[in-house]
């Protein structure tokens, strides 16, 4: 019973993983434009895996496809390799675990199949995680290397009575942060991570007990046929035990 509890409680889990890594890929969201040190911003721009949006003042939204894949950047490619790995993987492995629930009865299968199904189901769930988790981070770590490549001081000294002109100049180039979308990818890959290793778990108590030794049933002759046998030959051949 512990077993099959813990089995429906990953494959619980891990469809929620699935479903919200299947979220982050399609959300716009994974990069925002830093509005810090800017009042006044006339167009906001968020980028997404597949498109790049703007947002003007007036509250008209316009997001644009990426149209080409060769001119993107390779780490920007894998990103995508990722999340879509990890949403094909845990895909598979949702349909497969659905078959492998000891609380559903589909043919013939016996236990010991679906203790299998079981472990493939896991290992898959949580190779789909790392892969999501990974396209997060690889992502997240392209934000972190422009934001401090176009970071830029403030506080200018010079001039002005010291005051400067910081707080007025500084870079053009935008700058971007962490999107919701990449939150949503790490959580949805800790889940899967978590569903997969819970899966796992489940499989041994899945795994039908098998005694060591087969017990074999031993009939004896009957002792009419003894007594007859005796008296006919005075043959004992049939005192030879096995």
């Amino acid at each position: 019973m512990g077993a099959t509890m813990l089995q429906s409680a990953a494959f619980v889990l891990s469809v929620i993983g699935v479903l919200a890594v299947i979220a982050a890929t399609g959300m716009n969201n994974w990069s925002t434009q830093d509005r810090q040190g800017n009042v006044v911003t006339s167009v906001y721009v968020y980028k997404g895996l597949w498109k790049s949006c703007e947002v003007a003042t007036s509250g008209l939204t316009e997001c644009r496809p990426f149209f080409t894949i060769i001119g993107l950047p390779g780490s920007f490619q894998a990103v995508r390799a990722l999340m879509i790995v990890g949403i094909v993987m845990g895909a598979i492995a949702s349909l497969i675990s659905i078959c492998s629930l000891k609380c559903i009865r589909m043919g013939s299968t016996e236990d010991g199949t679906k203790a299998k199904m079981t472990l493939a189901c896991g290992v898959m769930f949580i190779i789909a995680g790392l892969c999501a988790i990974a396209g997060a981070s690889v992502y997240a770590n392209q934000i972190v290397s422009s934001f401090m490549m176009t970071t830029y001081n403030t506080e200018y000294s010079g001039g002005m009575g010291g005051m400067g002109m910081g707080g007025i100049g500084g870079t053009l180039t935008p700058r971007y942060t962490f999107g919701p979308a990449l939150f949503v990818g790490w959580i949805g890959g800790a889940v899967l991570l978590v569903g997969g290793i819970l899966m796992c778990l489940a499989f041994r108590g899945l795994v039908p007990d098998k005694s060591e030794f087969r017990a074999v049933a031993y009939k004896a002759p009957p002792q009419d046929r003894m007594v007859h046998d005796h008296g006919e030959g005075g043959r004992h051949d049939n005192q030879k035990y096995v």
